[in-house]
């Protein structure tokens, strides 16, 4: 693909294509970044981790490579928002 193409689309990588170390240091970043919003109680960051490694076996997050950032996030999905929001 050349430059003139367009911007990159991020890539979906599968949680379980990543090492325990690799996967650990992913989801560190995105509990650990300001403005993650757990609700009205105050979690420890293991039980963060537990919650965002159940999101990513139940398909509700997903780990998003962006090429044109050279970086990885996790996003939750729309349905898991919906039942967040519910609950």
């Amino acid at each position: 693909m050349s430059e003139t193409d367009g911007p990159l689309e991020p890539v979906e990588v599968p949680y379980e294509a990543l090492s325990a170390e690799a996967l650990q240091g992913v989801i560190d970043s995105f509990v650990l970044r300001e403005g993650t919003d757990y609700g009205e109680r105050e979690y420890t960051l293991e039980q963060k981790r537990t919650q965002v490694l159940a999101q990513l076996r139940r398909g509700e997050a997903r780990i998003l490579y962006d090429p044109e950032s050279d970086s990885v996030t996790i996003e939750v999905t729309a349905g898991a928002v919906r039942r967040r929001q519910s609950d």
